[in-house]
């Protein structure tokens, strides 16, 4: 199927064919019927990518700042890895959309095959020919529907939001700063609760085309001569009850001139992409008034739990959630309380989507609405795209399931040159993620079905997907009998983990996991110098704070920081004393979130030796984030962040010092592939694995049990 994209480094845009999306569990496949063009959102982003780095930089300090932070912790390698990767993507275009649904996921029950649906969301929604989209950001149409028009649900869901923060009452008065399509469509919402709606904007057309069709009751050009007392005058004296800015500006007139209009306690809301810094006095200080911020489509966005997993609010306590306010605009729509006809100024067939972008970007004529037809007639097929002219096949046959930031930046580019080594496909989430990865790193294909990836001429499957289907795949993967490659965790159920073991036992196959920190340079030199007696060891990590929302901390995705992050280091500490863990207590200190990620870990291992994991999200960021000490007859060994390791014996300290950070992602992915080019075994072995993926629902039981020492 096709998609159009476009590479924020060289700001090129091309419609491409790319692999069909996944349908995953709660979502539904769209073919698109219209999607529409947000000249604001896309028009920005369109606009930075065809400027210079340079330029980028600017308009971007705040990624600019991240980059100088991981150069400082990473070095030049990865930070390099990190930015082009960056630069190089695919990245998809659009967020509003309608369509009709060709597929429906696991546990949806609400959409059928067949039905009309409007879709919301980046990332989803695109500028595509299909689309998957969560249950909670598609809405189910009326069979009769005007498909053009309902593909400015997003648009719509984000005014409704606006107006409902204004929250007015009938009768009373608001003002509508900046008349493009946001400001036209609260515009329209307004008129339509009974509201008196007056409308500015910067440009006379703008005005003229919201006075022509009825938009608003008033319309008035920024500069036009007294215009505070022609809004006082259209208000009986009292002023504007609301004011809803739904401009785009670095200016501050907007703010301060929404404070002039308003009434006395009167509200202001934040629609579009302003400055907030308005000036206290005369009017915010002495009228009382209440500035508020209008979230994109309402209650739910960015909640993982609504719009990932599916999980509606209350409607008796969460009246309107951004699914509602997409189906009251639906409902103004099909109803005929408003009327957008007049919105969409200029429609473009979707293989000519570049030309309408060059109408955004170089504003070559007046636009309002951009709307991309698509082809209905057309089928789209769940093919692989090949992506060389190869098909040789070698020892190792590499496939990846998940191909994200770190699998870019740590696994793919440390995939070995060998003749015997081929890279056959690649499946990701995102059509356009799988198809840059297999062009970039040179795999034959990338796919849109797990069978084309689990099929006979990958014998080696690298798993770099979130947490949650890691046990999953590794299963499915043992199943087709493959060797596997899987980013930690191993799984996250402990029913996955015996599953995994029992199919293993009976496997001739071998299982990896992405310990890398073992491999580091520093580590093997610190472990030569231990020799084979028991050691007392301490792992202390300044994790820093990842926030509850975050994927990572929810525990049906991406199952805690346990199973996430310490299972690296209960991995590290199991390799430098040489033997496995057999007892552990953990104890984290309370927060009020319950994520249990500032905590400490006592290890007992099978050889005597004692480890303390020091796991701590609540420190300062300018701390190192990784500090290891290692004791053992009379020898100390201490790593700093793994760019630096000092050895204590007898007669002078010994330093090794690298110039970038190393923790060993290179040398582990080598010994990986060396491993079954050779003999068919892996660096670590399966009962280490077992046995830290084992202590990590050990840790999570002794904290539940205030500390008991559990046996693993």
């Amino acid at each position: 199927m096709q998609q159009l994209t476009q590479k924020l480094g060289s700001g090129d845009m091309v419609i491409q064919e790319v692999p069909y999306p996944q349908l995953g569990k709660g979502m539904v496949i769209v073919k698109n019927h219209f999607s529409i063009i947000s000249a604001g959102t896309e028009g920005s982003t369109v606009q930075a990518a065809r400027k210079s780095l340079i330029g980028k930089a600017k308009e971007r300090p705040q990624q600019v700042k991240q980059v100088i932070d991981t150069l400082k912790k990473q070095g030049p390698i990865q930070t390099y890895r990190a930015v082009m990767k960056k630069l190089d993507a695919y990245s998809p275009l659009g967020y509003s959309c309608a369509g009709e649904v060709v597929e429906v996921g696991e546990g949806v029950t609400e959409f059928e095959v067949g039905d009309k649906v409007a879709c919301a969301g980046a990332g989803y929604a695109n500028h595509a020919e299909i689309v998957a989209i969560p249950v909670n950001l598609c809405v189910k149409l009326d069979e009769n529907s005007n498909m053009k028009n309902a593909a400015y649900n997003t648009l719509g869901a984000i005014s409704m939001q606006g107006v409902r923060q204004a929250d007015l009452r009938l009768g009373e008065s608001c003002v509508v700063i900046g008349l493009g399509l946001l400001g036209q469509l609260a515009s329209l919402i307004l008129k339509a609760s009974g509201v008196t709606v007056i409308g500015i904007d910067v440009s006379d057309s703008a005005v003229k085309q919201a006075v022509d069709n009825h938009a608003v009751d008033i319309g008035l050009t920024r500069n036009a001569a007294g215009i505070e007392e022609q809004i006082l005058n259209a208000t009986n004296g009292i002023g504007a009850d609301a004011v809803i800015i739904a401009a785009a500006t670095s200016s501050l007139d907007p703010i301060n001139f929404a404070g002039a209009i308003a009434r006395k306690r009167g509200k202001v809301v934040v629609l579009g992409a302003v400055p907030t810094g308005f000036d206290r006095d005369p009017f915010w200080y002495r009228k009382e008034l209440e500035l508020k911020m209008a979230c994109s489509y309402g209650p739910g966005r960015y909640d993982l739990n609504y719009e990932e997993k599916g999980i509606d609010y209350p409607v008796a306590y969460v009246r309107w959630t951004e699914k509602r306010n997409m189906e009251a605009f639906q409902s103004l729509l099909s109803s005929e309380k408003i009327n957008i006809d007049y919105l969409t100024t200029h429609e473009f067939d979707f293989n000519d989507a570049k030309k309408a972008f060059d109408l955004v970007v170089e504003k070559s004529e007046p636009y309002t609405g951009i709307a991309l037809k698509y082809d209905t007639s057309k089928s789209a097929s769940k093919r692989i795209i090949k992506t060389s002219e190869s098909e040789s096949l070698g020892e190792v046959n590499i496939s990846f399931i998940g191909a994200g930031s770190y699998a870019q930046g740590n696994l793919l580019p440390n995939i070995p040159e060998h003749k015997d080594v081929k890279k056959i496909g690649v499946l990701t989430n995102t059509g356009t993620t799988s198809k840059r990865v297999a062009e970039k790193f040179k795999f034959q294909f990338c796919a849109s079905q797990e069978s084309d990836i689990l099929n006979e001429n990958t014998n080696t499957v690298f798993i770099a997907t979130r947490h949650d289907s890691h046990g999953p795949y590794v299963l499915k993967a043992l199943q087709s009998d493959k060797h596997v490659f899987v980013e930690k965790p191993l799984c996250l159920k402990e029913e996955e983990l015996n599953n995994i073991v029992e199919l293993k036992n009976k496997s001739n196959k071998t299982v990896m996991i992405g310990f890398n920190r073992r491999f580091s340079p520093l580590t093997k030199k610190l472990k030569k110098s231990l020799g084979n007696n028991p050691v007392s060891m301490i792992y202390r990590i300044n994790a820093g704070a990842i926030p509850k929302d975050n994927w990572i901390q929810d525990m049906e995705i991406g199952g805690g920081r346990i199973h996430g992050e310490v299972c690296h280091f209960i991995d590290y500490l199991t390799f430098i004393n040489g033997s496995l863990p057999t007892k552990v207590s953990a104890h984290a200190i309370p927060d009020a979130n319950q994520l249990n990620d500032t905590l400490n870990v006592l290890l007992q291992f099978a050889n005597g030796s004692t480890g303390v994991i020091a796991y701590y999200s609540n420190g300062s960021k300018s701390l190192t984030k990784e500090y290891i000490e290692v004791f053992s007859s009379g020898v100390s060994g201490v790593i700093h962040d793994f760019k630096e390791l000092k050895l204590y014996g007898k007669g002078k300290p010994k330093k090794k010092k690298l110039l970038n950070q190393n923790k060993g992602q290179k040398e582990m992915v080598e010994a990986y592939i060396n491993g079954l080019l050779n003999d068919g075994k892996t660096p670590i072995s399966f009962d280490e694995v077992v046995a830290v993926t084992k202590t990590c629902f050990a840790i999570i039981e002794s904290i539940k049990r205030g500390g008991k020492q559990i046996e693993i």
